[in-house]
């Protein structure tokens, strides 16, 4: 009796869960805020090995940091792979983008995962990653590193302060692996303005030195 009913409440739910009406998508356009993250190419380059991507890691002119992506963002969470009428992009945007995102496997995806979720049509999302990667002004001593450094997280969020009036605390946050820079995190308005936005914020790195490694010597 008590198996006879098991297997009734049982049939139950799984008739429940395959007719309830499926879970609404993420709707293009409705957001928040950006996320521009931009990863710091040595860390890859070093981390990946041998399986490294060669354009971006054997480059005669070598990558420091790149554009990851340009999420966009709810206050809690993100939304992704939206319902876009363009789920493919050219391939000549790959191609446009190859100096600040020198991956079209990583154009691709981030187009499929976050630009479909902009609102926007692939070539205005890929002008607007442009646009807000020239906003960010990169520290010299990011420029111009040679050799292997330490610094603290709270130390590098500085030195991004120091040259990008109106960025901060809460608008950057410093990703790390491995006790090394991976990345940083810098929030933004749809109108590529700094903001503050502190669940990005609080996820950041809490490692106490972090190791940023120079690009490799050609």
């Amino acid at each position: 009796m008590r198996l006879a009913k098991h297997l009734r409440r049982l049939a139950a739910v799984l008739l429940t869960a395959l007719f309830a009406p499926a879970a609404s998508a993420d709707t293009p356009g409705d957001f928040d805020f950006y996320v521009l993250a931009l990863s710091w190419s040595p860390a890859y380059c070093k981390q990946a090995g041998p399986d490294a991507n060669p354009h971006q890691c054997k480059s005669a002119n070598p990558f420091r940091f790149i554009v990851h992506g340009l999420w966009p963002q709810y206050e809690r969470g993100y939304p992704e792979s939206c319902d876009a009428t363009r789920r493919r992009i050219d391939r000549q945007i790959a191609f446009d983008m190859d100096d600040i995102m020198p991956s079209h496997g990583l154009i691709f995806h981030q187009w499929r995962k976050h630009g479909t979720c902009s609102g926007l049509e692939p070539e205005d999302y890929f002008d607007l990653t442009r646009q807000a990667y020239k906003k960010v002004s990169i520290p010299k001593a990011f420029r111009t590193l040679s050799k292997r450094g330490q610094a603290a997280p709270q130390a590098i969020e500085n030195a991004f302060k120091s040259v990008n009036p109106g960025l901060s605390n809460d608008a950057i946050s410093i990703v790390c692996e491995r006790g090394e820079l991976e990345e940083i995190r810098i929030c933004m308005t749809k109108d590529l303005e700094f903001r503050s936005c502190q669940s990005v914020d609080r996820s950041g790195c809490r490692s106490g030195k972090l190791t940023v490694s120079p690009p490799a010597p050609r």
